[in-house]
């Protein structure tokens, strides 16, 4: 298996926050879902990949060239006072592979008018136009930061079919940050989290929904040492519910209810102080 994007160690520090030895690979033909808290340093993550910042230690290794990278972030780097058709003439000259046809299409798609400002774009409009952008370039690798961010749920759910079509080939790659985790259940082969500046859970998303599993079950229904087995433990009325790895199961009351856990539920647990490993 090819990987497209290699970080090996990366570390950077800021006054009062440090990312710490960050490692992860991405092969060609994959979707990555980047997640964690704002503040996490995800976007530091993916601005250093892109070469906005560089980091203090550590390598990036890209497998393709800067102008076969497609990037959404959450605020356009456009100039507002451009148009929509603007956006084509200034960015287009930059891109060899870029196609006029392609981007004419994603614009009839996302309904966006080329007369239109980037100023007067809504949030989600802004979104799309800079996925319009990313996808008409040959693009290999798209770097992704909230895309379906500002999106109604029809249009998120366009997007994660563009993501999908996108990796039919594949030499291409995506990687992405979202807090929508319905998001990643459609679109993500792997999962990176990232809590505090460190990875806590980088590897396939299959294998994190299969290691953990929600559990619930009544006040007083366990010892002190079965309680530390459970990750996001909290009490309300007269239960409990948390998650623990499927493999403690066999240490805890077999009354408890255990049943599978939703990305979502798997990622409150970990913010609540649970560190995950491989």
């Amino acid at each position: 298996m090819t990987n497209i994007l290699e970080l090996k160690n990366f570390s950077k520090s800021y006054p009062g926050f440090s990312i710490k030895d960050v490692s992860f690979t991405l092969p060609k033909g994959y979707i990555c879902g980047f997640v964690g808290q704002n503040g996490a340093g995800k976007t530091t993550i993916l601005k250093s990949i892109l070469g906005f910042t560089r980091p203090d230690s550590g390598t990036i290794e890209l497998a393709c060239c800067a102008e076969e990278i497609g990037v959404v972030m959450e605020a356009p780097m456009y100039v507002d006072e451009w148009t929509v058709a603007e956006v084509e003439m200034n960015l287009s000259p930059f891109y060899p592979a870029w196609d006029c046809v392609a981007f004419a299409r994603y614009l009839e798609q996302f309904a966006l008018d080329r007369k239109k400002k980037i100023k007067a774009l809504s949030r989600g409009m802004k979104m799309k136009i800079q996925l319009a952008v990313a996808l008409s370039h040959g693009a290999k690798l798209l770097i992704l930061d909230e895309p379906t961010s500002g999106l109604d749920p029809l249009a998120r759910d366009e997007v994660c079919d563009l993501l999908r079509e996108f990796v039919l080939d594949e030499s291409r790659s995506v990687l992405f940050s979202s807090h929508i985790t319905s998001d990643l259940e459609k679109t993500a082969d792997y999962i990176n989290f990232l809590i505090d500046g460190t990875i806590v859970y980088a590897g396939t998303k299959d294998a994190l929904l299969e290691k953990y599993v929600r559990v619930a079950g009544g006040l007083g229904a366990l010892s002190a040492e079965q309680k530390r087995c459970i990750i996001g433990y909290r009490e309300h009325g007269t239960g409990f519910e948390g998650m623990c790895e499927r493999a403690h199961l066999r240490i805890l009351p077999q009354t408890l209810l255990a049943e599978a856990i939703a990305l979502d539920d798997i990622f409150i647990c970990m913010n609540k102080g649970a560190k995950l490993h491989e």
